[in-house]
């Protein structure tokens, strides 16, 4: 019955196979309703095409809505036939046979409902994919930070390691900020604590060194251990005097030191060598230079800083 009072009204289209009527997001202001043939609608990625073929209608809120966007492209599967009602006509069916359009309006507003309801469930199941998603990569996420962590912290002292520090270099060569100081430090008779208190004693040494170098080293600088008690501090910017006044901080420091427990302070000592870096030397140069002036100042007692000049 609504098909025959359409038709009175509607104006009739042929469309041929794969022929588009319109794409999704096209303004519209008519519906179409099929004589024969097929129409897929498609609604957008992650959502199934939907199939019409004869008596159904669709693009019923362009008669509705002013200016409205179509919500997917129809496309013909075969030769087909159409009935489109522009909205003037929808006006004159209204004049004609209102009782027949209101029941049109009641089943396109139960439809539109329906529609909705199932749009919203689709959008809270995707929601809770997403949300199950978001966990894995946050999990993923924490999991690899803290391999990185693993990998470029030291165990012991929770510095960074060889690893780090060879990061570190390769950064700032790429940035060309080289750093400009170097200060090497080793603890005196590190064997010796070990072997008369034991290597949990040598431990709590090294932990206590490790925060004392690192409290030294600013965000672009880098304290490291790299192995056993030798340790390293690399500055990024440095002159003679402010490489003096870390190493003598480094010193007092450690002079004040607990190494063990039922120690006095000042059991132990550390040796530094001091280097003077430009953006000409390579670090197994530098390395070298401040591993001879830490030998230097061990060979000179020990508790002390020898510098290189770069």
């Amino acid at each position: 019955m609504e098909c025959a009072l359409f038709a009175q009204f509607g104006r009739r289209r042929i469309l041929t196979t794969d022929e588009v009527l319109f794409q999704r997001g096209d303004t519209g202001s008519s519906m179409f309703i099929v004589i024969s043939g097929a129409i897929s609608l498609d609604f957008g990625p992650g959502q199934a095409p939907k199939q019409l073929g004869a008596n159904d209608f669709f693009g019923e809120l362009g008669l509705l809505i002013d200016s409205h966007s179509r919500s997917s492209a129809a496309r013909a599967c075969c030769t087909t036939e159409l009935l489109e009602v522009s909205c003037a006509s929808f006006h004159r069916l209204i004049d004609q046979d209102p009782a027949t359009v209101v029941f049109f309006l009641r089943r396109t507003l139960w439809r539109v409902v329906s529609s909705e309801q199932r749009l919203i469930s689709q959008l809270s199941r995707r929601n809770e994919e997403l949300e199950v998603a978001l966990g894995n990569l946050y999990s993923a996420s924490h999991e690899l930070q803290h391999t990185r962590e693993l990998i470029y912290t030291d165990d012991l002292t929770g510095m960074g390691n060889r690893r780090a520090l060879t990061v570190y270099l390769q950064n700032a060569h790429r940035s060309d900020r080289r750093p400009q100081g170097l200060l090497l430090i080793d603890c005196d008779d590190f064997k010796g604590l070990n072997d008369s208190q034991g290597h949990l004693a040598g431990d709590h040494m090294l932990q206590c060194l490790g925060r004392v170098l690192t409290s030294v080293a600013g965000k672009d600088d880098i304290a490291c251990r790299l192995g056993g008690d030798e340790f390293c501090v690399l500055l990024q910017e440095a002159d003679p005097e402010r490489l003096a006044r870390v190493a003598g901080f480094i010193l007092e420091a450690v002079r004040g030191l607990v190494a063990f427990p039922g120690a006095m302070p000042g059991a132990c000592s550390v040796s530094i060598g001091l280097v003077l870096m430009d953006g000409r030397d390579h670090w197994n140069d530098a390395y070298s230079r401040a591993d001879s002036a830490l030998y230097e100042a061990k060979r000179l007692g020990g508790g002390r800083m020898q510098w290189t000049p770069g």
